[in-house]
């Protein structure tokens, strides 16, 4: 996994099976979000492969959301884009029924948060990759988020989450990346100057 075409990771491997959980841990700058980017497809690997792409709803850092559209509008609308999924289940899942005629754009960080989670369930993929899904949550949409990922493996899908906190979900697997982090690398450009 590199950034900016620097290597970040180096010899990480893992499989997630349907109904697994894995969560990525290691201090701010060891490459989790780079590995969870590369995964989702968004950069691609230095080296080494990533299968099942095409399975993936990515949530990243921005919630995907568009400001000027309500709650149902916001939902309805990744649900045609990748297929059609229950809008109204989506907004129960995440407590979000009583904010459904509220523009996006007129929502809390943490409304903002539980609408862009929420878009995964109308997606129908069956992999979730996620960086850091509970910013802006309270502890209450923390719970939300933990009950729909069970549900969501119990359904035979998978998450990969990248997090410093507990999500209540003892089921999840741990993977440390910081033992993976890349040895520096002196670039050919350098070598003049050694």
């Amino acid at each position: 996994m590199s950034r900016g075409g620097v290597p970040v990771l180096e010899g990480l491997s893992f499989v997630l099976e349907a109904g697994q959980a894995l969560v990525l841990r290691g201090p701010n700058g060891s490459g989790k979000t780079t590995l969870i980017r590369t995964i989702a497809g968004l950069q691609p690997p230095l080296e080494g492969r990533v299968s099942g792409i095409e399975a993936v709803a990515y949530a990243g850092h921005q919630d995907g959301l568009k400001t000027s559209l309500d709650v149902v509008e916001n939902l309805a609308f990744w649900a045609a884009v990748y297929g059609g999924g229950d809008v109204e289940a989506a907004m129960a899942r995440f407590d979000l029924t009583d904010l459904r005629d509220r523009l996006a754009g007129n929502l809390s960080a943490g409304q903002k948060r539980r609408l862009g989670l929420a878009r995964l369930l109308v997606t129908g993929r069956p992999v979730w990759v996620l960086d850091e899904p509970t910013v802006s949550l309270d502890t209450a949409s923390v719970g939300l988020f933990a009950d729909a990922v069970k549900a969501h493996l119990a359904s035979g899908g998978a998450a990969l989450m990248a997090t410093h906190i507990d999500l209540g979900l003892p089921e999840a697997r741990m993977l440390d990346v910081a033992p993976y982090k890349a040895r520096p690398r002196a670039r050919a450009e350098d070598e003049a100057f050694l």
